[in-house]
């Protein structure tokens, strides 16, 4: 026998409220990469069966934050520096292709949005609300991708992000800078989009995908 609707949603809620917990605590480094994620003591910290927690670990193994093994349990996704740097030299090309096209199409609406992208950075690094600075940071790169006005760069970023996520290429918690440093250099990529000059802004968003601030 099928579970009732009301059943099905209350679950999907409880998975929902369980995925969002890892999740955050994956972002804001509360679970470092290596650590073993214990469904039943999740369960218990939610008041939940162990069934919405699980669902919830899946959706996470799908998203590359979360390793799952066989016979020995769930673990937040460790990588390795080579790992990291394959991964910034892509992030690195894709952002420096969609930044010179950008330019094309930057206007105030989307300098409005990119800029309360950034707004959203400076106040989370004054609350220290690291999962939501990552948040903020990858929605700003992620607006620069989809306002490149090429079909395929959304593409291939949705396929990266969650690796960018995991590897910690946008807003790394182990970051030990200046949080609100970290938001005014993107308001600095929005100047530079602003100028209109396409190299500058292509080498501009290169520099930083790949650690290197001009």
């Amino acid at each position: 026998m099928s579970s009732p609707p009301e059943a099905t949603l209350r679950r999907s809620l409880l998975s929902d409220q369980a995925y969002d917990l890892v999740r955050n605590s994956i972002l804001e480094g509360t679970l470092p990469p290596g650590a073993r994620i214990v469904e039943s003591e999740l369960a218990r910290q939610l008041g939940v069966s162990q069934a919405p927690v699980r669902e919830a670990v899946k959706r996470l193994v799908h998203e590359g934050l979360v390793i799952s093994l066989p016979r020995r349990g769930s673990y937040v996704r460790q990588i390795s520096d080579d790992e990291a740097a394959d991964a910034r030299e892509v992030r690195g090309l894709l952002e420096e292709s969609a930044a010179r096209e950008a330019i094309t199409h930057f206007d105030l609406a989307a300098r409005v949005l990119l800029e309360q992208l950034v707004n959203g950075m400076r106040e989370a690094a004054i609350d220290n609300d690291l999962a939501a600075f990552r948040g903020y940071d990858m929605g700003f790169h992620r607006t620069v991708i989809e306002l490149s006005g090429n079909s395929y760069l959304p593409r291939l970023w949705a396929v990266m992000e969650p690796s960018l996520l995991s590897l910690r290429i946008v807003g790394d918690p182990g970051f030990q800078g200046d949080w609100t440093e970290m938001a005014e250099a993107h308001q600095r990529l929005i100047e530079v989009l602003a100028s209109a000059n396409r190299g500058r802004a292509a080498a501009a968003f290169l520099n930083h995908a790949t650690g290197v601030e001009a």
